[in-house]
């Protein structure tokens, strides 16, 4: 057997078997291929495809997505991400100007009581794509004002101006994921800044003190159960309202492979934790991602429901 295609074996090999508790079905898909063609109709892209989502067809059949917006092309090389990357300069990068209007046109169309908003990392902007990000939730409000709207931003390099940018056109709910623990950073998100995400999120609780704030972190990336809890630690104390807690499922060969699947009942422990450290709501299970069920955890988490 050639050397190439021993390797290839033995990582294989190397692999935690996926247990059966995380697997899951995919039957829905004429609800997904319907919805696929309506998003593109208008140019536009969801995370639950580009990042590969195993809840697609369960959250395209109830007729709900997280809209990614700024474009399909990221800036940063995430090693637990599978959203496509790219250099700035290309056309692909430009910003379409057509988009917030037609991000609020689709959450019409669907008739969403809740829109959750994302977009992938635009370092090459000197605002890092704000101005954008708040001219879409501004169209959102405006195309549908009964519903709530969460945004969950990447963390601007930093930039709190930018920050206060997004959160001036006014979201219900400000959601910023700091992915995993302070040890992996370096692995798992290259040009991330742990203490940075916690400045972000800070900022928030104190820049809308009535905003309901959110996070969101990956497990079975080699991380220990006593760095989780020292994570929920330092969320709490910035301020953070919600909590959600899922197992990194690796999306492609070019990704980080998994670790280790973490049991259900780890994931119990740490929501009891959580909610013992004062959290409103710790949503954890192996299929949790930071925008599934969206709408029925803020509403768990006491915002008024639609």
């Amino acid at each position: 057997m050639p050397e190439s295609l021993v390797q290839i074996a033995a990582t294989a090999a190397a692999r935690p078997r996926l247990p059966d508790w995380l697997r899951k079905s995919e039957t829905c898909f004429p609800s997904v291929t319907s919805l696929k063609r309506d998003l593109r109709s208008l140019n536009l892209h969801t995370v639950c495809e580009s990042a590969r989502c195993p809840n697609i067809h369960e959250c395209f059949h109830r007729g709900t997505a997280t809209f990614m917006i700024l474009g399909n092309l990221c800036t940063r090389g995430c090693g637990f991400c599978s959203v496509p990357k790219g250099s700035p300069g290309k056309h692909e990068f430009n910003l379409d100007p057509d988009e917030p209007a037609n991000v609020a046109r689709m959450a019409a169309r669907m008739r969403l009581r809740y829109v959750v908003l994302t977009s992938v990392n635009r370092d090459d902007l000197h605002d890092g794509g704000s101005v954008h990000w708040a001219e879409t939730v501004r169209e959102v409000r405006a195309a549908l004002p009964a519903a709530r709207i969460e945004v969950l931003t990447p963390d601007f390099c930093g930039d709190l101006d930018a920050v206060a940018r997004v959160l001036d056109a006014g979201p219900d709910v400000f959601n910023h994921n700091v992915e995993t623990v302070p040890r992996l950073y370096r692995r798992v998100r290259p040009q991330a800044d742990y203490l940075r995400s916690l400045d972000v999120l800070r900022l928030a609780r104190q820049y809308k003190p009535g905003l309901l704030t959110k996070s969101g972190l990956m497990a079975g990336l080699g991380e220990t159960p006593d760095e989780v809890e020292a994570l929920l630690r330092d969320l709490r104390d910035t301020g953070v309202d919600i909590v959600t807690i899922g197992q990194y499922l690796q999306p492609t060969r070019r990704n980080l492979p998994v670790a280790e699947y973490i049991a259900p009942r780890q994931f119990d422990a740490w929501r009891d934790y959580g909610l013992a450290r004062g959290f409103r709501m710790v949503f954890s299970g192996p299929f949790v991602r930071s925008s599934y069920m969206a709408d029925v955890v803020s509403t768990e988490a006491g915002a008024p429901s639609c």
